[in-house]
């Protein structure tokens, strides 16, 4: 029986995914654990190894598409099994590529290689009518209530399913120009097919009027401005994730925050000294210091020792338990194009300097390359986010769930500060620590940040 190839899930938030190259041909040989294509998700680039031996055939996965997590990308033929083509209808993935490049999710099942069952895309459930729109039962129940269809509504779920902010959002203010939800009128069911209210009832008032709801669909935010004065840019996989991420962990977590300025005279003239004792070591450019330590190094190195001194700050909450950790595994914002990422640095508790420096630099650069494990972006007990480099003075982060903080970095600057009653030139630093207040109070939050500015005045307790 032929070896089905399938999207493998690389991400636990992973609900498509893109392959950005096939680096095999229809029926072109392989081996098992030979790259048979590079996979694009929000975070990263992946390359797949095949599942056996044998021919490649049926390459159903089409480059640079939204593909569901599941779904089959091709299969592949031992050398003595007869090779079956699947249908054309098949081959296109289930669906053509919609604006943005997301697939449309279809009802129709794929016939698969001879020998293979069929495969359904709904990913096991029972298969439903056309008519009959996919939907959670909350959003069936919701649309009920409001008395809309729930066949008229565009789902944002996984292979078009409608969810409850879908619903939520039909209520509250449907698309210009794409009505996202039909009122029902009497005793219709739901899958019933209704006809769309012209243009002109489903446009909102040219400006929302006082106690108009906030503005939420695309047609509401595309009919202040004026036509032609704007392009449409599809999101990615990526800022679309960034964004429901962003949008859940400011729902759900109960932000505070604590600030307090912190002096780097002394961590500065110690960075400097370290820096020139640094080792010379051969490369391929010729000699170069072993390692050129930053004084974002030194925030990773200090707030991990810090959560160490400071254990019940090391923690995650759930909602049976809070999850206290033995280790600080630091995540460090990475600023790539389109988005961020935050790759770990684990046990930087353990770790010396030198050695969280030239870690930072290759998951820096792999990040900005997309060439990131899944294991190396995922989990951590705490994160740190520097704009201190483009001048920025202070700012407040959002916590990046599971983790219980985020510092967030300034940049350093001369300040006039007091001394004993004296006015010095001193260059200081502005951290604010986001704080769930599920796990974390006020007064566990001060005395954690009250030990990384400890470490951060007094550099060399780093250092033992």
């Amino acid at each position: 029986m032929p070896t089905e190839v399938i999207l493998p899930k690389v991400d636990m938030d992973m609900a498509t995914g893109q392959i950005s190259r096939w680096f095999a041909e229809e029926g072109a040989h392989v081996k098992k654990g030979d790259v048979l294509f590079e996979i694009e998700t929000d975070k990263a680039a992946m390359e797949i190894d095949a599942p056996a031996s044998g021919t490649l055939r049926n390459i159903t996965g089409k480059e640079r598409v939204d593909i569901p997590v599941g779904e089959p990308v091709a299969w592949i033929y031992a050398d003595d099994e007869v090779y079956a083509p699947i249908s054309a209808q098949a081959g296109e993935m289930l669906a053509q590529p919609t604006e943005g490049g997301a697939v449309a999710p279809t009802s129709h099942s794929v016939a698969p290689p001879s020998g293979l069952p069929a495969i359904s895309p709904t990913g096991g459930e029972i298969s439903q009518s056309p008519s009959a729109a996919r939907a959670t039962p909350l959003a069936r129940r919701l649309a009920r209530e409001a008395g809309l269809s729930i066949a008229g509504i565009k789902g944002s779920g996984p292979r078009g399913r409608v969810v409850r902010a879908d619903v939520e959002a039909a209520i509250s203010s449907p698309l210009e120009g794409e009505v996202s939800a039909v009122r029902t009128e009497g005793v219709a069911s739901e899958g019933t097919a209704y006809s769309a209210p012209s243009p002109a009832e489903a446009t909102p008032p040219d400006l929302p009027a006082a106690g108009h709801p906030p503005l939420k669909g695309e047609g509401d935010v595309l009919r202040l401005f004026a036509e032609g004065s704007y392009e449409l840019v599809p999101h990615d996989n990526m800022r679309k994730t960034i964004a429901r991420r962003l949008v859940e962990a400011k729902s759900t977590i109960p932000h505070f925050y604590l600030t307090l300025d912190c002096d780097l005279d002394a961590l500065l003239a110690l960075r400097t000294q370290l820096n020139a004792a640094a080792p010379m070591r051969k490369t391929d450019k010729g000699e170069a210091p072993a390692y050129k330590l930053s004084v974002n190094d030194m925030v990773i190195k200090a707030m991990a020792m810090a959560l160490m001194a400071v254990p019940d700050a090391n923690a995650s909450w759930t909602e049976n338990a809070m999850v206290k950790h033995k280790h600080a595994d630091v995540g460090v914002a990475v600023s790539i194009p389109g988005g961020l990422i935050t790759p770990i640095i684990r046990h930087a508790d353990e770790k010396t300097l030198s050695v969280i420096s030239n870690e930072m630099k290759d998951l820096a650069s792999r990040a900005r390359s997309r060439k990131l494990k899944p294991e190396e972006y995922q989990g951590g007990t705490t994160a740190v986010s520097n704009l201190g480099m483009f001048g920025v003075k202070d700012f407040a982060a959002v916590i990046n769930p599971p983790h219980a903080t985020i510092l967030a970095v300034g940049a350093g600057e001369e300040r006039a500060v007091v001394k004993k009653g004296e006015i010095r030139i001193a260059t200081v630093m502005s951290v604010t620590l986001s704080t769930d207040h599920r796990a974390v109070d006020g007064a566990l939050g001060a005395e954690l940040l009250g030990a990384f500015k400890r470490m951060i005045e007094n550099p060399m307790s780093m250092l033992v």
